[in-house]
């Protein structure tokens, strides 16, 4: 089996995921109060970021954990709601070259994976139109029903993103040489050498750099 492999921000959608969350906490209408916690929460670690004192990928981890703990006392339903809504603000920005391939490797019979930091609900919501087998992205966790913000996330990001893939794969004959990853950042770096052919999408230079000298493909 050959698989199509798919990061989400920066290739399959071509903006930024995590900016688009906080401009709609801040302007919602009914929740933009809480945005207040999460600017709270998130500015130690961003400050420490921007000073080379805190990695970046627990820069990210706390961001979204903040984010989460922002929501915290959402509903399954309404949690599935405000993503929906943000859902709604991404289909136009969605990277027409790279949903092509998508739909390209779902003709030529490839199982299609999408594997992303973001949160699988908001994953589901904005690609409920696309043949996409499995989603793996950061799981919202529920106690009685209501978002569990003090229980720490599994941020999906760098090497982790190869454990999960590997995991879901697990059972699967699967032809890797054969097989195709699209990512836009060096953190996607232990995916796309995963498969025989890796393609850059609009990548940053760092990435760039690898690719041109590997002679990968770039969109």
């Amino acid at each position: 089996m050959r698989v199509a492999i798919f990061d989400f921000d920066g290739t399959l959608y071509s903006k930024e995921t995590f900016q688009l969350m906080m401009n709609h906490l801040k302007n919602h209408p009914t929740h933009s109060k809480r945005y207040r916690q999460f600017y709270r929460n998130i500015m130690p670690p961003y400050i420490g970021h921007k000073l080379k004192i805190y990695p970046e990928r627990k820069m990210r981890e706390r961001s979204v954990q903040a984010y989460l703990s922002a929501l915290e006392t959402f509903t399954k339903v309404e949690l599935e709601q405000f993503f929906g809504e943000i859902a709604d603000q991404m289909h136009d920005d969605m990277n027409p070259n790279v949903v092509d391939r998508l739909q390209a490797h779902v003709a030529n019979n490839d199982y299609v994976m999408l594997v992303s930091g973001a949160f699988t609900p908001l994953l589901h919501a904005v690609t409920k139109t696309l043949p996409i087998k499995t989603i793996i992205g950061t799981e919202v966790l529920y106690n009685n029903n209501i978002v569990d913000h003090r229980t720490p996330l599994s941020h999906i990001q760098g090497p982790l993103k190869t454990i999960k893939i590997e995991e879901a794969l697990e059972g699967w004959e699967i032809d890797w040489a054969n097989s195709y990853a699209y990512g836009d950042s060096y953190s996607d770096l232990p995916v796309l050498e995963l498969v025989g052919h890796p393609i850059a999408v609009q990548p940053k230079a760092d990435l760039r750099k690898v690719a041109e000298k590997r002679n990968w493909e770039i969109m």
